[in-house]
């Protein structure tokens, strides 16, 4: 098995517990509080990773091109916007069909890859990918009698964009790794990773101050599961960077839905929601397409 299919799996574990986290703030917390405590309580950690890493390793990674800072901000504004979107849609929905809808992610990874790094998209795992996104339109279906079964909620539209601009910030997060010039494969995305989610939490918490200022000393008081959700949020970080690092990006998040069986295994036992066996069918539809991809993507 290839390096960056474990450092997947483990990505998409951490990602989930942060997520889940994340959820039970959003009731003490504005959606852009909640957003911030992944970036706020996370960008520390990344820096002292960072400079603990280069210390033991005794490399470095040269001097970061100005692609480097582009791609970061880049991806670190995508990922925040999509992350508070995602947030939002907790509000309207269940977790594990809330982060369903997101899981368009993939498709437009890969097609944000080819146009702006030049990866290509082998045909099997293009196949993988539409598998997992049939599992995600069968998710996002509402219930309901004849041709109200088959409508697409209108909140799908709120995933589809998350999904993206997550797809954007995993291109660009892949783009900031490999445009700097030395260094192993994990001290290039731990590089990245300190810069992006320093950036990310200074820009988070410039618009608390800006427009929610209250809401900086409510994410203080809930320094417990905020600083949870730093750590798991810089745990699945450093794992999706070194992923990126090694793998193109659309495989890498094709990957990382089997998140989707994660989020519905907590949705039922720890946040004790109802989930409708089409939601299940197109879970495991989701799963099928991660297990096509690590069979055909190469």
């Amino acid at each position: 098995m290839e390096l960056w299919i474990p450092v997947t799996l483990a990505a998409a574990f951490s990602q989930n517990l942060r997520n889940a986290l994340q959820k039970t703030l959003k009731g003490r917390l504005s959606t852009w509080g909640a957003t911030a405590s992944r970036f706020v309580f996370a960008a520390p950690l990344a820096v002292l990773f960072f400079f603990t890493l280069r210390g033991v390793t005794g490399q470095g990674v040269g001097v970061p091109p100005g692609s480097f800072y582009v791609w970061g901000m880049v991806g670190g504004l995508a990922q925040i916007i999509a992350t508070g979107l995602l947030i939002h849609l907790f509000s309207y929905t269940n977790f594990a069909v809330a982060t369903a809808f997101t899981k368009t992610e993939p498709l437009q990874t890969a097609l944000f890859g080819i146009v702006l790094l030049g990866d290509r998209l082998t045909g099997g795992a293009a196949i993988a990918i539409l598998i997992s996104l049939l599992g995600v339109i069968l998710v996002s279906m509402p219930g309901g009698e004849g041709k109200a079964r088959f409508r697409i909620d209108s909140k799908v539209w709120i995933g589809v964009l998350s999904g993206g601009l997550f797809g954007l910030s995993a291109v660009a997060y892949r783009g900031a790794s490999l445009s700097l010039p030395e260094g192993g494969v994990v001290l290039r995305a731990s590089a990245a990773l300190a810069f992006v989610t320093m950036f990310q939490a200074i820009a988070i918490s410039g618009w608390l101050i800006w427009r929610e200022r209250g809401q900086v000393a409510h994410l203080v008081r809930a320094w417990r599961v905020a600083s949870l959700v730093g750590i798991t949020g810089m745990l699945g970080s450093l794992a999706w960077f070194t992923a990126f690092t090694l793998e193109n990006a659309a495989h890498v998040r094709a990957v990382g839905q089997v998140e989707v069986i994660f989020t519905l295994a907590i949705s039922i036992l720890f946040f004790r929601e109802k989930v409708t066996p089409r939601e299940i069918a197109g879970v495991l539809l989701v799963a099928a397409g991660v297990v096509a991809l690590v069979l055909l993507a190469h």
